[in-house]
């Protein structure tokens, strides 16, 4: 194999691990999304079983506001592009199991993406390997 070959070969490895560190990434963002949902649900379920609640409200710079509920009746959901819809707590709960249940496939999806990557790599990385030992038995032949 020519060196300009080995070339391209190391660029594509380059991009390979950049692609793999983003895949990374964006699996750790999909699962911080999915503890965030569960912790959702937890809560709303557990505000349904009070009769009287209080809660910490965040007003920034890690800075919280005591506050009773008073309704929990309706629930905000933010669904996106600044928009929020009042649901019920069945409604809600309903809402985010079906966004749990769209990240579940976006991980997965993210997983095999990133299992592909690093079998490329591991390929990459054996041509790597062959190309030297070619280059040193020439070298010392």
């Amino acid at each position: 194999m020519s060196e300009e070959k080995a070339q391209q070969l190391m660029q594509q490895m380059q991009m390979l691990e950049t692609y793999f560190t983003d895949l990374s990434q964006r699996e750790g963002t999909l699962y911080n999304i999915l503890r965030e949902a569960i912790g959702a649900i937890q809560s709303i379920k557990s505000l349904n079983q009070k009769t009287d609640s209080e809660s910490l409200v965040p007003i920034g710079m890690g800075t919280f506001v005591k506050t009773k509920i008073s309704s929990k009746d309706k629930i905000v959901l933010n669904i996106g592009a600044g928009i929020s819809l009042e649901k019920d707590s069945n409604s809600a709960i309903n809402y985010l199991e079906a966004r749990i249940k769209e990240i579940e496939v976006a991980i997965q999806d993210t997983l095999a993406k990133k299992n592909d990557a690093a079998a490329q790599l591991e390929q990459g990385k054996n041509q790597i390997n062959q190309l030297m030992q070619r280059d040193s038995q020439k070298d010392s032949g």
